[in-house]
């Protein structure tokens, strides 16, 4: 107790102290210093008042936790304020173990945004999309609720139903159904798909490399003549960054994964692939993206894409190239800080931050998907959210264009038409070689001012494709922690 009290009087001096010089100080001495002293003398008065004259009584705790929140998420859309138990839920996501819907958040000003459904979880046998909007819990409203809370709602005991109202463009509200469940997420599996190994990657938590090396190696001793392998990040929120490293190192002999740099243009931190790593021993490789793939699954398709040693089919990514540090607080008693402190690079020094990373083979889900690229305001991606970080200095994500390849007319829709093009990349040996399909012609929907669900005009249809866990909450690669959308 005495060096607590010790410490706390030591703090009050130095404020103390600070305090004075600020009113000692002629005027003209306005440093930044100063200006910190005369903002959180504003605080205090803010916060007496509210104290005072609020209607009714406020927590103090919960009410300078959502300040911490706000000047936090003020940054940029992936840093935040994590008390205790949101610390405590993170760090069961990351180990892939956790109870809920399978669906990954993010904040949308002040709406609920899905990032993407995880593989085989209740969110994902409902039909919720990447981009869908989630506007009430139980026949309650979540617009303008924190995250957080509506986070804590979307949980609850195994077992119990949940309604969640829906609103996606182009279509009425409705509602959907859901019991929750303990999601205990396989983030790697394998199948053969006819002479070509399949790898889906849903998410990079602390059992993801381990899976996908013991997937592989269960495809290679089943099929022996296996001729390459399709790896599919489509809708895959990112996670953990040594995860990522780790899945790139199974391709790769050596040689440089991903590069961090920090504020300080010296800070540079390289993360290589382990030497003669390449499990498949050269056998070709696509890779299936599109613009639910974000954050670490960003760092594994632009390394193998820079590095050559893999095909990129798909949709534009999602363009999150910023890393998360989570820093516990009094070793997680008073929760952690989410902070984004670096950028990241792939081998050739792309930052894909807002940018995202091009397919080599431009090529859509669906005849709606396809035309949404000629769309700008359909488009989910990092450069959505009004306070993401810049992208690298005259860089600017892909302008609407010439739809991408789309399902042709007769094609049954039960089966992947993605997945299709990658093999055919596969068996053609190159995307160069490959015979092209035929693209749609751009249908330019009409829109009205405006973002969100109701920028959609009446009659204009889309299918949004994100994430971003995020996200992540967070969609994101993180050190040493969890993705920035928030897993409910």
């Amino acid at each position: 107790m005495m060096r607590k009290y010790l410490l706390i009087g030591v703090s009050s001096f130095v404020l103390g102290a600070g305090a004075m010089a600020y009113l000692n100080r002629p005027a003209a001495a306005d440093t930044p210093s100063a200006q910190a002293f005369k903002m959180l003398e504003l605080f205090g008065d803010v916060h007496t008042i509210i104290k005072k004259q609020y209607v009714t009584p406020v927590d103090d705790k919960k009410l300078i936790q959502a300040a911490i929140d706000g000047m936090l998420t003020s940054l940029d859309p992936h840093s935040g304020y994590l008390n205790p138990d949101d610390y405590s839920d993170m760090r069961d996501q990351t180990r892939g173990e956790y109870g809920g819907l399978g669906i990954e958040v993010t904040s949308d000003e002040g709406a609920v945004k899905v990032v993407s459904p995880m593989d085989d979880t209740p969110a994902a046998r409902a039909g919720i999309q990447s981009g869908d909007y989630i506007t009430a819990i139980d026949g309650q409203s979540v617009i303008g609720l924190p995250l957080s809370e509506a986070v804590k709602k979307m949980r609850g005991a195994i077992g119990q139903p949940i309604n969640l109202t829906i609103a996606r463009q182009g279509k009425d509200p409705f509602d959907v159904k859901l019991v929750r469940e303990s999601i205990n997420v396989k983030s790697a599996k394998g199948r053969m798909e006819g002479d070509y190994g399949y790898l889906r990657v849903s998410a990079f938590d602390e059992k993801t490399t381990e899976q996908a090396a013991a997937a592989i190696k269960d495809l290679q001793l089943k099929n022996p003549k296996m001729k390459g392998l399709v790896l599919d990040l489509r809708n895959n929120p990112g996670g953990l960054l040594d995860q990522a490293v780790g899945i790139s190192s199974l391709f790769l002999d050596g040689g440089e994964v991903v590069s961090q740099r920090g504020r300080d243009p010296k800070d540079i931190d390289r993360y290589n692939a382990r030497p003669h790593g390449d499990v498949l021993h050269g056998l070709p490789m696509v890779v299936l993206i599109n613009s639910g793939t974000a954050s670490a699954a960003e760092i594994v398709s632009g390394a193998l894409q820079d590095r050559h040693r893999a095909a990129i089919v798909g949709l534009t990514s999602f363009g999150k190239g910023s890393v998360q540090t989570v820093i516990p607080l009094r070793g997680g008693e008073d929760g952690a800080l989410k902070l984004t402190t670096a950028r990241y690079f792939t081998p050739s020094g792309r930052s894909i931050q807002k940018t995202g990373i091009e397919p080599d083979l431009e090529v859509a889900e669906t005849y709606e998907q396809a035309e949404a690229v000629a769309n700008e305001a359909f488009q989910f991606s990092e450069a959505s959210f009004s306070n993401a970080l810049n992208a690298e200095e005259g860089k600017i994500r892909r302008a609407p264009h010439e739809p991408a390849e789309a399902p042709p007319p007769g094609f049954d829709p039960k089966k992947d038409f993605q997945l299709q093009r990658g093999e055919d990349v596969l068996k053609y040996g190159s995307v160069a070689a490959t015979p092209r399909m035929p693209t749609p012609k751009p249908k330019l929907a009409s829109v009205l001012p405006g973002k969100g669900p109701a920028a959609l005009a009446p009659g204009a249809t889309a299918t949004p494709a994100k994430p971003a866990e995020a996200p992540a909450a967070k969609p994101d690669a993180v050190k040493p922690a969890a993705p920035a959308p928030s897993h409910p």
